[in-house]
């Protein structure tokens, strides 16, 4: 059953602003993520997206600006009170805790649950979450020898075991081949039909055009452009912020 998008949103972010020196990597940005939604976060590399998944998860301080969550006030809030509150997310840089077990590593998730699991729940959860992604009987075997598909895997289980409201996915589908990359875009469709709210920084327009619901462009720092994902991967704007230049200018000497 698909759970469709309210108007209630889940994430509100205005005016978020964020400098590294002279470098304005996050300028002014306002976006929104109502609850059941995919939207993409898209843009050339070096653009602010994942600075911006940053700032909302609390791995970086915000400048300037406003973030809301669940209609909470969470800028300026550390990473781990942010993730207690439903907030979770995966990273450009797959991170799973390779001295662990697969089993060992959702249970770091699960240790942010909210009411606190007990012993059987937590081993109920486990097996739960690693079924879901994929990962079925290998609880016992060592993170560090999974393979890279694998690692996202058990990294999204991870973040699942928060039991979330919103997911962060910043690139999760770069560097799968074609098979993987349809498995990988159903998994995040079914979260979507569970009524999970996803914010998705992707280059794979395949899975854009599949997954979102909306999609805001950013652009050296800036949203250049907000809409379906047909109408912002055929705005001009958009086309030339990735492209270098305009629409129909011929790059010929």
């Amino acid at each position: 059953m698909t759970v469709l998008a309210s108007s209630a949103p889940v994430l509100e972010v205005s005016a978020l602003t964020r400098a590294f020196g002279g470098l304005v990597a996050v300028n002014v940005i306002d976006l929104a993520v109502h609850s059941g939604e995919i939207v993409g976060l898209l843009g050339p590399n070096g653009s602010g997206k994942t600075t911006a998944l940053n700032l909302i998860s609390g791995v970086l301080r915000p400048d300037s600006g406003t973030i809301r969550f669940a209609g909470q006030a969470i800028n300026g809030m550390p990473a781990h009170r942010i993730a207690r509150l439903g907030l979770a997310r995966t990273f450009q840089l797959v991170r799973v805790l390779k001295g662990m077990s697969c089993a060992e590593n959702v249970k770091a998730g699960l240790v942010f649950h909210r009411p606190p699991l007990s012993r059987g729940e937590i081993d109920e959860s486990v097996d739960r979450l690693l079924r879901h992604v994929g990962l079925s009987d290998r609880g016992g075997l060592p993170a560090a020898g999974l393979t890279y598909i694998d690692c996202k895997r058990l990294e999204l289980a991870r973040a699942l075991a928060l039991k979330p409201r919103l997911l962060l996915l910043d690139e999760w589908l770069a560097g799968l081949n074609p098979s993987e990359l349809l498995i990988g875009i159903e998994l995040i469709r079914s979260l979507k039909e569970e009524g999970l709210s996803i914010l998705l920084v992707e280059h794979v327009m395949d899975a854009i055009r599949s997954l979102c619901d909306r999609c805001v462009v950013m652009n050296s720092g800036r949203r250049i452009a907000e809409g379906r994902p047909d109408e912002v991967l055929a705005d001009p704007a958009v086309i030339e912020a990735y492209l270098g230049v305009s629409p129909g200018v011929s790059t010929d000497a």
